[in-house]
């Protein structure tokens, strides 16, 4: 009989061998569940040792209707579908993997924010369509002397930092109200406030976690202080950029372009107005993923599992226990 039940709630990954050779040595039986809704998740991990989620909802009245669960550790680095207060006040240890696509996520900026410069989508578009030598009509503009911000200066933007470097950039901007300014200029930075990033940058790149403090941090108000020209960038979370507005920017060129693989609602709609804006790249929320990105996180998922079932603590806790 095995000593642990350690349930998947969501079953987004077909094969669990990678979590299975992490957890059967110290005799934790893996259960995938398919959950939906806060009742389906409580169903299935109710009697659970551990849970691996993704996606399900785990709020409060999940985290207190279970019977011995010490341990919920998220397949992935955001954990906003977790009550981490709960977990705490249960005294279940909250673990997420913090540091396990950084590279894959900083491409992914990266290529959007070159696609939207050189227009990369919609000139393939066009040229399907029969046009040719659009020019002005659709103007493109240099790189080199430009100024990017980075939002939010945790491992990804310091990831994409290190890529832009070769791009002959003039400025890069760091708004981000937790780290000192000596540590930014060390990282040949400049560290300014949220205003300054907005009114002088010509790009912008999100990576800040969705917080009370960040939902809606990008709304009407900021676009109206960016640039005509200004192009944004958003791989971190959706809700983090009031969408009506983005909607209105975009559709009204009060700014250049975006390039989101995040949204406020996924998948997107069909009917959603950013489908129809062609200054707009939009990606499904992939920039984590490449075949070698997804055997680290479900190994390191199940290691914090593993851990904290051997008594230690997992090696990304969220919380203090």
């Amino acid at each position: 009989m095995p000593r642990f039940k350690v349930v998947v709630t969501d079953d987004r990954y077909g094969s669990y061998d990678v979590e299975k050779s992490v957890l059967e040595p110290i005799g934790a039986e893996i259960v995938v569940a398919d959950c939906a809704t806060p009742d389906e998740v409580l169903k299935a991990c109710h009697d659970a040792d551990g849970i691996m989620v993704n996606l399900a909802p785990m709020p409060e009245q999940v985290i207190n209707g279970l019977k011995k669960c010490r341990v919920i550790a998220r397949y992935g680095v955001g954990y906003d579908n977790v009550d981490i207060k709960a977990c705490t006040q249960k005294k279940i240890y909250a673990a997420n993997v913090t540091d396990y696509c950084a590279e894959e996520v900083s491409d992914h900026a990266l290529a959007l924010l070159l696609g939207c410069i050189r227009k990369i989508a919609r000139r393939d578009a066009q040229v399907r369509q029969g046009r040719w030598n659009v020019g002005k009509a659709d103007p493109v503009y240099r790189i080199s002397g430009k100024t990017m911000a980075l939002m939010g200066y945790g491992l990804v933007a310091q990831c994409l930092h290190r890529k832009v470097k070769g791009l002959n950039l003039g400025r890069v901007l760091v708004y981000d109200p937790y780290l000192d300014s000596e540590f930014v200029r060390s990282k040949g930075a400049e560290k300014v406030d949220f205003e300054t990033v907005l009114k002088e940058a010509d790009y912008i790149s999100i990576h800040m976690p969705l917080t009370d403090k960040t939902r809606g941090i990008i709304d009407e108000k900021a676009f109206e202080l960016m640039k005509p020209t200004a192009i944004i960038i958003n791989t971190s979370r959706g809700p983090v950029i009031q969408e009506e507005a983005l909607i209105k920017a975009l559709s009204t060129r009060m700014i250049n372009c975006a390039g989101l693989d995040v949204h406020r609602k996924e998948p997107l709609d069909r009917d959603n107005p950013l489908m129809g804006l062609e200054n707009c790249i939009l990606t499904d929320h992939m920039g984590w993923y490449s075949e070698e990105s997804m055997v680290e996180l479900k190994r390191k998922v199940a290691e914090n599992v593993r851990d904290v079932l051997n008594g230690g603590k997992p090696r990304y806790p969220i919380n203090k226990l």
